[in-house]
């Protein structure tokens, strides 16, 4: 690859780092991707192996011996690397909280030597346990007691964005953040506990459609394309000061609705079983009742909200 200025990208190999890679290339990008493939696959990227716009570095963020040199030679920065998803979390609060924090400190630190600007990937997961029927990006966060590791991941996207702004503020460097709900579409997996491709995979076998808790609990989705097009637009904006963006659909379903509505549009034979949370995954489990973003200041900033329906959503992915 060439003197060149490129994006990069780090987690490129995840679900929706590849698909953020697709995109960059077919709008000409050279495009630098790190990952470990620790949850991403080789195969995402499959197909742009010898494309003359991409380059594939093997490796975790924080272990890349010469991170400082390629973030150098970038025009921006998606950091996307994180340990996602409930089941992986759970397993491994350890890795979930040191991982996350030492991988966005390293390119934070990297990228403030020069000022790339960098884009930050964090979660609606930030959003806790608060009873509000709508997320706004000024609202206060409430997050469950440490005892429960389920909230580990959320902490440590929370220092994520709390170490992004400080370097902004302080450092200077140009910084965005993306709180993401419930992103879905082709390339998920359900290894890691995400709902949908849980649902898709055992409809298609037509074994039980497992749900967690009694059902009520609401989500929103937002296909992988949206969230792919609103990233690329926050990048561009002119001005990168620390603002933090919310990214998702709006319009909430319960879970046992979405096991039902992918039952149908699959024709599936398949029945809905209930497992209750302290089976599903620990006794005193805690989880987000409601989780419904208000995108208005993505909106405004970049002229853009998700749209692609949930029905139309299921099908792409199926």
């Amino acid at each position: 690859m060439n003197k060149e200025k490129y994006t990069l990208i780090t987690g490129g190999a995840g679900f929706i780092g590849s698909h953020l890679v697709d995109r960059l290339i077919a709008d000409d990008r050279k495009v630098v991707v790190i990952d470990d493939f620790s949850t991403g696959r080789p195969a995402n990227l499959a197909h742009h192996r010898d494309h003359p716009l991409f380059q594939l570095i093997e490796s975790k963020v924080s272990a890349c011996g010469n991170l400082g040199s390629l973030v150098g030679g970038a025009a921006e920065i998606y950091h996307l690397a994180a340990v996602v998803g409930v089941d992986l979390v759970i397993q491994s609060c350890i890795n979930t909280i040191e991982s996350n924090l030492a991988e966005t400190q390293a390119v934070l630190q990297a990228a403030s030597a020069g000022g790339v600007p960098i884009l930050l990937a964090s979660t609606s997961e930030v959003y806790g346990k608060s009873a509000k029927e709508s997320f706004s990006e000024e609202d206060d966060l409430l997050i469950g007691p440490p005892r429960l590791s389920r909230w580990s991941y959320a902490c440590s996207k929370l220092a994520d964005e709390f170490l992004a702004v400080a370097y902004g503020a302080e450092k200077g460097l140009p910084v965005t953040i993306a709180r993401l709900f419930n992103t879905v579409g082709p390339r998920q997996t359900g290894r890691y506990g995400m709902v949908l491709p849980r649902f898709i995979e055992a409809a298609r076998q037509g074994i039980p459609l497992r749900v967690h808790g009694d059902g009520s609990q609401t989500r929103c989705f937002c296909f992988v394309g949206d969230t792919v097009e609103a990233l690329v637009r926050l990048q561009r904006l002119p001005s990168k000061t620390g603002e933090v963006f919310n990214i998702g659909g709006t319009t909430p379903i319960s879970i046992l609705e979405l096991a039902r509505l992918v039952i149908r549009i699959l024709g599936s034979p398949s029945q809905i079983e209930i497992i209750p949370y302290e089976k599903a995954y620990a006794p005193g489990f805690q989880d987000m009742l409601h989780c419904r973003p208000s995108v208005d200041k993505l909106a405004n900033a970049v002229g853009f909200r998700p749209g692609i329906g949930l029905e139309e959503i299921i099908r792409r992915t199926a």
